[in-house]
């Protein structure tokens, strides 16, 4: 019997061979031990949403559909964060559907200058006069007038027999609009969709923007509305020039950036087939900070067919 170095080698390999076989053994037992621990928590998770109530269900499902949304938008400082954006998940049998969009999509009703917001009106169908006049009303009631003039707001409110004055501050919420003298309800039921007070900017990002919105910037005219609207689709989202061009060249008012705020929508269906769609406004903050996302509004349930206005409630 051979007992050289080559088999002295050849029984220190073997051995080896079974100290690994037995430790990979071992991590495979324990990775699928942590494997049936997670499947029992998931499971465990989905039997305790399904044994609550609708209205708890709802809660949490909501909740869940906006911190994703805030994780999707949590990119790194490097990365470009981007202006839209969807997905889905279920849970204990519960669908939900998730889309988010900038606020920037939107019309800034305490930074647009009044020529935007007089546009707006004119494109939901107020003549080109009382668009003026309506938007003058808009810019009186977000800042006070200037110190070398009257402050005529007020009574102006008071000749209308309402109980209250204008803000003359900037709007904490689009419905304040509501409350702005001499607007038409059917108008600002109109502009509800189009507008907002979460962007922080003055612009609108035109590859987001509704048509109703783009048709509001300055000195825009229908064929050159229809032209960029035909090209839209197409045009690079990284590439400002590129696209301020197919605007027909500078135009005041537009851009391509998104804001740190964002309208978060979910469509929500119980096993049951009953649907919810509720919305909610988040800021994702800067990097640095301690939040992850704020929530800036929120609604519990909101219309398509409105707009995304909350739906009205039922009288019993």
């Amino acid at each position: 019997m051979m007992t050289g170095p080559a088999s002295r080698l050849r029984r220190k390999l073997s051995a080896q061979d079974g100290f690994i076989v037995v430790a990979t053994l071992w991590l495979l037992a324990g990775l699928a031990a942590l494997a049936t621990v997670a499947s029992v928590y998931i499971a465990q998770s989905a039997n305790a949403l399904s044994a609550l109530d609708a209205a708890t269900q709802w809660d949490m499902l909501s909740s869940a559909g906006v911190e994703l949304a805030a994780y999707q938008l949590s990119a790194p400082a490097t990365v470009r964060r981007p202006s839209h954006g969807g997905f889905g998940f279920r849970l204990a049998g519960a669908s939900v559907r998730v889309e988010y969009m900038s606020e920037s999509a939107r019309i800034n009703l305490n930074m647009a200058p009044r020529a935007m917001i007089s546009g707006l009106f004119r494109a939901l169908g107020a003549p080109a006069e009382a668009a003026d006049e309506y938007a003058a009303r808009v810019i009186a009631w977000r800042r006070p007038p200037r110190s070398d003039r009257q402050n005529v707001e007020p009574a102006a409110y008071q000749a209308a027999g309402l109980a209250y004055v204008p803000r003359q501050a900037p709007l904490s919420s689009v419905d304040e609009l509501w409350l702005v003298l001499g607007l038409p309800a059917a108008l600002v039921e109109r502009a509800m969709p189009f507008v907002t007070v979460f962007s922080g900017m003055a612009e609108v990002n035109v590859l987001d923007a509704a048509p109703e919105v783009i048709a509001a910037l300055p000195d825009m005219s229908p064929a050159r509305l229809d032209a960029f609207l035909n090209q839209r689709a197409d045009l690079p989202p990284d590439n400002p020039q590129f696209v301020i061009g197919a605007l027909g060249g500078k135009q005041p008012g537009a851009t391509i950036s998104a804001s740190d705020a964002y309208r978060v929508r979910m469509r929500i269906t119980l096993p049951d087939g009953r649907q919810r769609m509720p919305e909610a406004v988040i800021q994702i903050p800067g990097p640095g900070e301690k939040e992850a996302f704020r929530v800036l509004a929120w609604t519990d349930e909101v219309d398509p067919e409105r707009g995304g206005r909350p739906r009205p409630r039922e009288v019993r």
